[in-house]
């Protein structure tokens, strides 16, 4: 997989004012360590160019996930929030979000319906 690949089919990272949304897709699940390795690096890449990164992370294409992606969200939010900045979740649908509860992750990240509630929280912080 190259960066190129990684990007278009398993996630998407956009710029929304001063937010970093990454949207995951379906394909989280089948990646090798790799190319897990691969996507930490893009995510974490963007969120050196923030100065306060406030990172939304866009479950909503995906029903689960597993450890090698759990492992990139844990990176991505040290990386946030050593900078300063905060990571939360949105979109997460029933199955993510027993996994997210099992693992009690959703003690550690805050956890929003939506983008725009997330964006909405986060701007009021």
């Amino acid at each position: 997989m190259n960066d190129r690949d990684a990007s278009e089919d398993v996630l998407i990272i956009e710029q929304h004012g001063d937010f970093l949304v990454i949207a995951v897709s379906r394909l989280i699940m089948g990646l090798d360590h790799s190319s897990g390795e691969i996507l930490a690096g893009m995510i974490l890449n963007r969120i050196r160019e923030i100065d306060v990164p406030l990172v939304i992370v866009d479950l909503a294409g995906v029903e689960l996930f597993d450890s090698m992606f759990l492992s990139v969200l844990l990176r991505c939010w040290k990386s946030s929030v050593t900078r300063g900045g905060m990571m939360v979740i949105c979109g997460a649908g029933e199955r993510a979000l027993e996994l997210l509860k099992i693992v009690k992750l959703d003690l550690l990240w805050p956890i929003y319906r939506d983008r725009e509630e997330a964006m909405a929280a986060l701007s009021s912080d």
